[in-house]
């Protein structure tokens, strides 16, 4: 015995046996067939004409202005204003690309990668290392001298995004505005014009590779890094949004410099005060001329339009690192000799002493620690067995210790 729908018997809308009753209508009723029919209807309605949804932009809160930015990097860097003006202008700008509404004008702010180029213990890695602090996008520091080209022992390109991706515990949508410095950038250069037997693996074909994650395209990375494997699961990444900052030591470029520069060196035309001037700051004249001399492929330098440089630190910059900054280096000692309950005193002349052996080594800001690390390891040694509440590093004591070490010997 079929089961009775309702009380009223029949749909009112087509006549079949109706499964539900309609408290707004006297007496009305509606089958199933006809329920599923007004939802379609209404849906495909809404669909239609619901309102535009407006572009979901990215929300940074307040901008840090470049003079901001820079006043930051003043606490930890010393020097190098040029490279801190260059850096804090290009994040600006890429924070306002990342936020830039569609407009009518269709005018599109592309983004500007940034090389830096200076002597090694001069900052180029410090200063990556402190805008990030800084930075309300993710931010990663990636090494090129692991990169070879595709089949070799190595790491692949697009490992680079990798760091990006762990950054951001793997949100594609954050990584996907995120900025890359890629450290060590000189270390693939090719080697050399004329062709050899052997393949240029971690060079030429590197940089070639380079071009579609500079310039933005769809690339698909590896999880967990390393190699690509077949039937690996891959995460597909838009480098469009990337801004990636570069940098390098270019060891003897400054020859490339000299040879361009090299011009009127005798006779009427030569001017030997504005000669010397070059030979001391060599650094300060590159172009993207030279980074092409070097090793770098035009396309790739295409591909970093803005170009800086790192001035190499005189004796009144490396003093000043070592006290200044909120990260100084004595600083560091103070307050590892501090949490023994001992204050450390450094006596006259200790940081000049100090100073003059990381310029006479060619060492940078990077000798300052090597040479501090040398004079207090006997301390670090003993003070904590010891009971004394003070320990001072006379000059003396320094010079020992530098001369046990055989730093002479470096030379």
């Amino acid at each position: 015995m079929a089961k009775k729908k309702t009380p009223s018997g029949v749909c009112s809308f087509c006549g079949q046996p109706a499964d539900l009753l309609l408290p707004s209508m006297d007496g009305g009723a509606i089958c199933e067939n006809c329920i599923r029919s007004a939802y379609t209807c209404l849906e495909n309605y809404y669909s239609e004409n619901a309102p535009a949804k407006k572009e979901q932009l990215p929300d940074f809160g307040k901008l840090p202005t470049p003079k901001e930015i820079v006043d930051y990097l003043n606490n930890y860097v010393i020097g190098q204003d040029t490279a801190k003006k260059f850096l804090a202008v290009a994040v600006y700008n890429h924070y306002k690309r990342l936020c830039q509404p569609k407009t009518d004008d269709n005018v599109e702010i592309e983004k500007s990668n940034i090389v830096m180029v200076g002597p090694t213990g001069t900052g180029k890695t410090l200063l990556a290392k402190t805008i990030a602090k800084l930075l309300k996008v993710p931010f990663a520091i990636v090494d090129a001298t692991v990169l070879t080209e595709a089949g070799y022992v190595g790491e692949d390109i697009e490992s680079l995004l990798v760091r990006l991706l762990q950054a951001c515990d793997y949100k594609v949508n954050e990584a996907e505005r995120g900025i890359v410095f890629i450290d060590e950038i000189d270390k693939i250069a090719r080697k050399g014009d004329n062709p050899s037997i052997t393949r240029d693996v971690s060079g030429e074909g590197v940089q070639q590779g380079l071009l579609k994650l500079l310039e933005g395209s769809v690339v698909n990375v590896p999880p967990n890094g390393g190699r690509k494997h077949p039937d690996q699961k891959m995460i597909p990444v838009d480098t469009k949004n990337i801004l990636f900052i570069c940098g390098g030591a270019f060891e003897g470029i400054e020859r490339k410099i000299a040879q361009r520069l090299n011009t009127h060196t005798v006779g009427y035309g030569s001017d030997m005060t504005k000669r010397k001037f070059q030979r001391d700051n060599l650094m300060s004249y590159v172009t993207p001329q030279d980074l092409r001399s070097f090793g770098l492929i035009p396309e790739i330098i295409g591909r970093l339009p803005i170009l800086t440089n790192l001035e190499p630190l005189d004796r009144e910059a490396l003093k000043r690192i070592l006290t200044e900054p909120k990260n100084a280096i004595v600083k560091q000692y103070e307050k590892l000799f501090l949490m023994d309950g001992i204050k450390l005193v450094f006596g006259e002349g200790v940081l000049d002493l100090i100073v003059d052996k990381a310029i006479e080594y060619k060492l940078g800001a990077r000798g300052l620690r090597s040479m501090m690390e040398t004079i207090m390891i006997d301390a670090m040694y003993e003070a904590p067995s010891s009971k004394r509440k003070t320990f001072t590093v006379e000059y003396d004591y320094a010079k020992e210790r530098l001369e046990k070490a055989n730093f002479d010997a470096m030379q």
